[in-house]
């Protein structure tokens, strides 16, 4: 059995106050986004095994989704050993959230593969074990997350009429570092209301906290939301603590933006 999971973007991300368990406060929009990795599961012989092909995701025994596996494993022992394939096309460390997509599209593929009629509030508890935002990829559909991204409020919103610009550049962002050194603050406006109102609004309103660590510590970078402006963007931001931005840009027009050798670039329109 195989699925496509997808990545998301974050529409404005505020950090709202740290915790005392540790973790952050947050507001922000996931918006899915139609880049896929594809997740193959089929019966095995021996022990539960994972491959990979496409993008480098590291060491396979920490990945979420041979953890997800586990995770069900534990809980319900009738599920037998399965072979794990995982194609990433999905950059890792990007701010889209592809790892933890796959496993959440994991837990969905064992439920349904094996007839575990695990309701979806259960899955939900599973998925907040492996990452903040992987019960986000359960329901897939645009929500207003607060909370440590796991509070989600589906909203209605499209990006009909738009396509957006992909740009990651090959740079893997420490997301715990970036954590550290963000000085979290209510915003005037939440996020929700920043995004119902018209696109062309949310260039002064709608804010990533992380960018200004991002820039000042990868210079590299610094210039990439500004080409996407001259390059016609409605909007450019960057996408949760980097390092992939993002721009908006009427889905007739045609882009044309410098780019340098060795990033990866997704031009992606919207129905």
């Amino acid at each position: 059995m195989i699925s496509f999971p997808n990545c998301k973007i974050n529409l404005g991300l505020n950090v709202i106050q740290k915790r005392n368990d540790g973790y952050h406060d947050l507001e922000s929009v996931f918006f899915p986004v139609r880049l896929y990795d594809a997740l193959e599961i089929v019966a095995a012989e021996n022990e539960t095994q994972l491959s990979t092909s496409g993008i480098d995701v590291g060491n396979p025994e920490d990945n979420l989704c041979l953890k997800a596996f586990h995770i069900l494993k534990k809980n319900y022992p009738q599920i037998p050993e399965i072979n794990i394939h995982l194609h990433k096309t999905i950059p890792t460390g990007a701010g889209l959230g592809g790892g933890s997509a796959d496993a959440a599209f994991m837990l969905l593929l064992l439920n349904k593969k094996f007839n575990l009629d695990i309701p979806v509030a259960k899955l939900y508890v599973y998925a907040l074990q492996l990452g903040s935002d992987c019960p986000f990829f359960l329901l897939n559909k645009p929500c207003f997350a607060t909370g440590r991204g796991e509070i989600l409020e589906p909203i209605s919103f499209s990006l009909s009429g738009y396509k957006i610009l992909l740009i990651y550049p090959a740079l893997h962002i420490n997301t715990a570092a970036t954590f550290a050194m963000i000085q979290p603050g209510v915003p005037k406006k939440n996020v929700k209301e920043i995004v119902a109102q018209p696109i062309e609004t949310w260039k002064d309103e709608l804010h990533n906290d992380f960018e200004n660590y991002v820039f000042q510590n990868y210079p590299q970078v610094d210039k990439i939301k500004d080409e996407l402006y001259e390059a016609g963007a409605v909007y450019a931001t960057m996408s949760g603590s980097g390092s992939t931005f993002y721009g908006i840009f009427d889905k007739n027009s045609v882009v044309n933006c410098p780019l340098k050798p060795g990033y990866l670039i997704r031009i992606i329109n919207f129905e």
